[in-house]
């Protein structure tokens, strides 16, 4: 079974699992725009490719998966997976599938405040979101939500451009500031993240792992337990089937007074994934299982509690003499 990821990045975590799941048999390839991505030299094979807004990005990437006969191809990277979404059929019609949820559910993911309204509408709890200043101040005055809260871009990523406001006047700074905001409630209790799998042939939810933060860095999970509560295994299964979703997903939680609160949707790898893997969530292998055309067993939960994942510096060396330096 051959693998392409793209845009790898530092994920080296993600590309050595598919690598051992896929075995001697298996290729697994990996993209970069920069040279100094570390994890694209534990692929057996790496592409530099233009950035993802360069004309021909998406063609030169299909002319990769025809060269490599890439079987399975999906992105660490947001920006991504709305490409691969929408151009699905042109992937398909070569040989190659995107591992990926349906290209309008993905833009839901990616739009922060139409997300809000999805799981309003499907009367999950959330914490309130609003897109103009007028109706939050009025909210404000009605008691509906107070200060401190969340600002951040409608659609962004990475935790760039968020901030905590605690009044008016912090508010109208920010807005002048960035553009495309939105105003969240901000949620003090406890947060969650969830790595979860949904077979991309029965559509059944087949894996769930839950994390609880204990630490956060750059907008990642640094520091975290694992986690188990067959109450929010039961909201994730039903949320993500009665959605369409498919592949791995990642899915940030709070839980504040007993009530759990569904955040954000990330419809890719997350990046506290590793400890998922460690404690024997395999998202790889139910890849790989989907590609073969065998459906994966439901196994939500199996996985041991009290498990702690550390994140810690480490560094990749590499000789680049005679070589192009892209960063």
């Amino acid at each position: 079974m051959n693998i392409l990821i793209l845009s790898a990045g530092t994920r080296n975590k993600v590309v050595q699992y598919f690598k051992k799941e896929a075995g001697a048999e298996g290729k697994i390839v990996a993209t970069d725009c920069s040279t100094l991505a570390p994890a694209v030299y534990d692929a057996d094979k790496f592409y530099l490719v233009s950035r993802i807004t360069a004309p021909g990005y998406l063609e030169h990437i299909l002319e990769i998966c025809e060269k490599e006969r890439i079987d399975g191809v999906f992105s660490l990277i947001d920006p991504e997976l709305s490409i691969l979404a929408k151009e699905k059929d042109k992937f398909l019609a070569i040989g190659t599938t995107p591992v990926i949820s349906p290209y309008e559910l993905v833009e839901t993911c990616l739009d922060k405040y139409r997300m809000y309204h999805m799981l309003c509408e499907m009367q999950i709890p959330t914490g309130k979101c609003f897109v103009e200043k007028e109706a939050f101040y009025e909210a404000v005055e009605k008691g509906e939500i107070s200060y401190p809260v969340f600002v951040k871009p409608v659609k962004g990523s990475a935790s760039i451009n968020i901030s905590k406001a605690g009044s008016k006047e912090e508010i109208e700074l920010l807005f002048r500031l960035y553009d495309d905001l939105m105003i969240q409630e901000y949620m003090d209790g406890q947060e969650y993240g969830a790595d979860v799998y949904i077979d991309m042939i029965s559509g059944k939810c087949t894996s769930i792992f839950v994390k609880k933060k204990l630490k956060m860095r750059a907008g990642e999970t640094d520091k975290s337990v694992s986690f188990k509560d067959e109450k929010l295994f039961a909201l994730i299964k039903e949320f993500v089937e009665e959605c369409g979703f498919r592949g791995m997903i990642d899915i940030d939680i709070f839980e504040k007074n007993g009530t759990y609160y569904i955040s954000e949707v990330n419809p890719r790898f997350g990046g506290g994934y590793p400890h998922a893997y460690a404690c024997g969530v395999n998202m790889p292998k139910q890849v790989l299982e989907n590609l073969a055309g065998r459906e994966n067993p439901v196994t939500i939960g199996m996985y041991q509690e009290s498990v702690c994942m550390m994140k810690y510096n480490e560094i990749a060396v590499r000789d680049m003499s005679g070589e192009t330096i892209l960063v």
